[in-house]
Formats: structure tokens, C-alpha cells, sequence
């Protein structure tokens, strides 16, 4: 996009949800700098550099979703499939399950310390 060459949007959704989800594993932004034609320079040619702390099978994953080419970027059955989502829904599942909030039809828990 930042290129302005045409583009799919699920083949984007993935780049995207990839960002995302760097942030969440490294605790940072993968492509950062103040000056926006370096910013869209270092997202175009995905310079970025990958947590060491992370796993090989998660590092793995994140090549995979922010790989620039996307014709060769990792699709959604290949996502599922990856050692480390598999791991992953392995592990969730394990765990019990918290119920969940149903906005509107239910009150939301509050403390009263926090207001």
C-alpha cells in the first residue's frame, strides 16, 4: 500500500495482523523511526529487528508474516498450521477457560479503588 502498487486486501490483513502481532510478543513496534520516509522505507523492505528472547518456532512465524512479497507471505492455512499456533492452541486449551462479559447484558465488575 505505502507503495501504491495495487494490493489484496486479506494478503494485507495478514502483513497487518503480523504488526500486530509483534507488538504483542516483543512489547515494541517492529518498524519504528521519526522521520516518515524512513518509517516507510523500513516497513517497505521489512528492516526490522527480530527479539532474540523470542522462540525459534515464534521468530519463525513472525519471517513468515512479514515477509514484503506478498505472493509468498504466509496464507491462513499455513498460519494454522505453524508449529507455533499449534503449540499455542495446544497450550490455551489446556488451561481453563475464564467466563467471559457479555456487554449490555451484563453489569461490568468494577473496583472502587480505581475511581
Amino acid at each position: 500500500m505505502i507503495a501504491g502498487k495495487r494490493y489484496h486486501g486479506l494478503k494485507t490483513d495478514i502483513w497487518s495482523s503480523g504488526v500486530v502481532f509483534y507488538a504483542m510478543v516483543a512489547g515494541y513496534l517492529p518498524f519504528e523511526d521519526p522521520k516518515t520516509s524512513n518509517l516507510y522505507k523500513k516497513i517497505m523492505s521489512a528492516d526490522y529487528q527480530m527479539p532474540k528472547f523470542l522462540s525459534p518456532e515464534c521468530q519463525d512465524f513472525v519471517s513468515k508474516i512479514l515477509n514484503t512479497d506478498p505472493e509468498t507471505r504466509i496464507r491462513i492455512p499455513e498460519i494454522r498450521n505453524h508449529v507455533y499456533m499449534r503449540n499455542a492452541v495446544k497450550e490455551a486449551a489446556s488451561k481453563p477457560r475464564e467466563p467471559g462479559l457479555f456487554p449490555g447484558l451484563q453489569k461490568m465488575p468494577y473496583t472502587k479503588e480505581l475511581l
